[in-house]
């Protein structure tokens, strides 16, 4: 394949590149200990099963129609100050405060009490992380304009975004320990606090540091009003339906959606095996494995598996690299039948280099490669470029695959048989929990590979597209 070498005008400086990565540490820091926060909606604050689960549902269906909405505004702004940073910087405020505030639950209130407040705030809170989040994914695709150093800004910033995960999975430990909290519901309430702070001194970074593409160049953008609500409304669903044709598009959403889909439906599986199958159901032996094998993961994609893609993708180009990290990642999930052994807890390191292909390749080239897409719809489509609409809609896709996969990984666990209440699991349930562990991720990593393998925005088509609509664009 064809290789170009990257102008100094489209190579991003490092202070920039740190400071997007610190949004997207943001951006994982915030769901992650969402995540783990919300366990304690049941065991601190007492709340009921099914009104947890309605908690963790309602909201995902706001997100998902305001993902898209933010994305077109984001796309149609015009101010001095740029089309995403003003959002990004208010929104990060947003949501750090509005983080805090959502946890500050007492355990003496009333059920109803609480059950009103959490989703008041939750849909408060998603509010604000959507206006920081969506330009902030927007302004990643077109802090660059180069098909290799798209890839590089990817990495890095998922390289920095991995430092949440090698964090979230110690909350779980901090706020259990009784030295450290009298309360679980103290240590939920003094936590957010903290992480919100975090998030919001992070968040407002890549409003101040990182630069947007200028705007001179941006043509037919809309007006935004409440006056053309209806014309606005009629634009983002006319943008909606070209992103919709847009092939290119749609295999990165259906690999994304396949691969997130099947890691994220057994995700939890691994936490059961070790404390069931290795320590046989002995919490107290399990003690801190779940969490470092969750921190070994997050270090293993940061410092190896990301660097490694990268090279890859300067080799032999995204879909490649794709197409092999996800074939490696198949490996290491077939080698966890092995790594997962009584006799020996260190073996279940042992396979996660390999598996950490599976996603660390999966966002730092899906995000580029959609940079890419969006260079093509602009060919095809004329501007106004739509990079905040792209990001909104592949990230709701990612949203859903996690949606589904929590409602599929319950259903999975209820057909292998998994008694949450027993305190040792049956051989066969253990067994067929293992194997539902490794057949699931593999099998929808395997149908990703075939949904991109006929992805062709190589680098000589992309270099093509750069080159005639910087001619379009009358830019030097």
């Amino acid at each position: 394949m064809a290789h170009y070498q990257t102008s100094r005008k489209d190579k991003v400086p490092t202070i920039q590149k740190a400071a997007f990565g610190a949004g997207h540490l943001v951006n994982n820091l915030l769901p992650g200990a969402l995540g783990v926060f919300s366990f304690f909606l049941l065991t601190a604050f007492g709340m009921d099963p099914f009104l947890a689960g309605l908690l963790g549902g309602l909201p995902r269906i706001y997100d998902a129609i305001s993902d898209p909405i933010m994305g077109y505004v984001s796309d149609n702004t015009k101010s001095k100050w740029g089309r995403r940073r003003p959002y990004i910087f208010i929104g990060a405020i947003l949501s750090g405060i509005l983080f805090a505030l959502l946890w500050q639950l007492d355990a003496d209130n009333s059920q109803q009490y609480n059950f009103w407040y959490f989703l008041l705030f939750s849909l408060i809170f998603l509010t604000g992380n959507t206006i920081f989040a969506t330009p902030l994914i927007g302004l990643g695709y077109e802090m660059t304009f180069d098909y290799n150093e798209r890839t590089r800004l990817m990495a890095f910033s998922q390289t920095i975004g991995q430092f949440a995960w090698m964090i979230v999975p110690w909350f779980w430990v901090l706020i259990a320990n009784p030295d450290l909290f009298a309360t679980q519901a103290e240590g939920v309430r003094t936590l957010s606090i903290i992480v919100g702070g975090v998030c919001l001194v992070l968040g407002v970074l890549p409003a101040i540091f990182c630069k947007e593409v200028d705007q001179s160049n941006l043509q037919n953008r809309e007006e935004l009003s409440f006056n053309k609500l209806l014309d606005n409304l009629k634009g983002l669903i006319r943008n909606m339906v070209l992103i919709f044709k847009n092939r290119s598009f749609l295999r990165l959403c259906g690999a994304t959606f396949l691969v997130f889909n099947g890691f994220q439906m057994v995700a939890s599986f691994s936490y059961f095996i070790i404390v069931f199958y290795l320590f046989n159901g002995k919490y107290e032996l399990a003690g801190n494995w779940p969490a470092w094998f969750s921190t070994i993961s997050a270090i293993a994609t940061a410092f190896l598996i990301i660097p490694i893609i990268t090279w890859m993708s300067n080799k032999w180009g995204k879909r490649k690299a794709f197409i092999i990290s996800t074939g490696i990642s198949m490996v290491g999930y077939l080698l966890k039948w092995w790594g997962f052994s009584p006799d020996n807890p260190w073996l279940m390191f042992m396979p996660i280099p390999l598996m950490a292909f599976g996603i660390g390749g999966l966002f730092t080239l899906m995000m580029s490669m959609t940079a890419d897409v969006c260079d093509l719809d602009e060919l095809n489509n004329g501007m106004p470029r739509k990079e905040g609409t792209f990001g909104a809609i592949y990230w709701w896709m990612v949203k859903l695959g996690q949606g589904l996969a929590l409602v599929l990984g319950g259903l999975v666990l209820k057909l292998v048989g998994f008694d949450q209440n027993a305190a040792v699991q049956t051989a066969e349930t253990i067994t067929n929990l293992r194997l539902a562990d490794i057949i699931i991720p593999a099998i929808t990593a395997g149908l990703a590979i075939i949904v991109m393998w006929n992805y062709d925005l190589t680098e000589e088509k992309a270099h093509e597209i750069k080159a005639e609509l910087v001619r379009r664009r009358g830019e030097l």
